[in-house]
């Protein structure tokens, strides 16, 4: 009977030790280390691209990396929903907005609801329309402007090396009103205007969609057939939609046509390194990091950039397309 006591006694006293060396063990990192708490509401606007998949897995990842909580919504390409999503954002109180607006007009009135309750927004890849200029923090983004000047200089030099005395060129555009379509299209007309060889014959809104890419090149095809001598378009998605329909009718994309590309993805290097698209001017999704740390930023109530633009590249024939390494999306 005592030395079954005595063994309660010493198993209680074994037990007190462990309660007590918890709370010791949890003292590990000091205050001051530990990553401050952010929760931040995201709308991206769709997934109608790899380009837009890639874009949402490295938010989402860098949310991670960063140990930030993300409210993550698709818009599914509607405007309404980005709308609705902003609302929820507001009502769960969330630390900063960010959103990928799919047009430019139409936000002021969800955007002051966010500025009357106190809450930073941030433009993830694309700019809004508006008079009233601090409804936003800051656009985290590529410049479309500098792509679309860069599409036109790489056709400028071609045109150059192959002698063409005249240029035909069809353009399929992003959406309608969207930044990318608008910045796009205005870097590449302003450097080409004063080119005599340079004749646009025609812009048609593809809208970011690989069948409408396929879609509007069987209309182009049909109203101008042989005379295309290039077609411009503003993402890989809608050109990839292109290139079938010009092989239906026997010309070879990237021989008998130029073809310029914007965006940069796996699938439209690979069709590059075929020969079958000429260039290619990178718009990289991967954004995640700059704007975690932005969020962090407005959060503690630091100043940042009203424009936070990332390095971007292009890829063309006139490198060793063989050395161009994976894009990851």
């Amino acid at each position: 009977m005592f030395r079954g006591n005595k063994r309660v006694s010493l198993c209680l006293f074994i037990v007190f030790l462990l309660c007590i060396s918890v709370p010791v063990g949890c003292v590990g990192k000091p205050e001051s280390n530990e990553k401050p708490e952010l929760l931040l509401g995201f709308s991206q606007l769709g997934s109608e691209s790899a380009w837009r998949i890639g874009n949402t897995r490295d938010i989402e990842e860098q949310a991670e990396n960063y140990g930030i909580s993300l409210m993550l919504e698709n818009a599914n390409q509607k405007q309404e929903n980005q709308i609705d999503a902003i609302r929820r954002f507001i009502a769960y109180q969330v630390d900063v907005i960010a959103f990928s607006p799919i047009v430019e007009e139409g936000w002021d009135n969800v955007l002051l609801e966010a500025k009357n309750a106190g809450i930073p927004v941030i433009l993830v890849d694309r700019d809004i329309s508006s008079e009233n200029e601090d409804l936003t923090t800051c656009l985290i983004g590529a410049d479309f402007y500098k792509e679309g000047v860069m599409a036109a200089e790489y056709l400028i030099r071609k045109a150059d090396a192959l002698g063409l005395e005249n240029v035909n060129i069809v353009e399929i555009t992003g959406t309608e009103n969207s930044t990318p379509m608008r910045q796009r299209q205005a870097g590449f007309a302003d450097t080409i205007k004063d080119d005599e060889r340079m004749c646009i014959l025609e812009s048609i809104d593809g809208d970011f969609l690989k069948s409408r890419g396929a879609e509007v090149m069987r209309t182009l095809l049909e109203k101008y057939g042989d005379d295309i001598d290039v077609i411009f378009s503003h993402n890989d998605e809608m050109t990839l939609g292109a290139l079938p329909e010009i092989e239906k009718t026997g010309r070879k994309p990237g021989k008998d046509v130029i073809i310029i590309s914007i965006d940069g993805g796996q699938e439209a290097i690979d069709v590059l390194k075929e020969g079958k698209i000429n260039c290619v001017v990178e718009c990289t999704p991967r954004l995640g990091r700059e704007l975690m740390e932005t969020a962090l930023k407005l959060k503690a109530g630091e100043k940042v950039d009203s424009v936070i633009h990332p390095k971007e590249v292009f890829f063309s024939d006139e490198e060793d397309v063989s050395k161009i390494p994976a894009r990851g999306y």
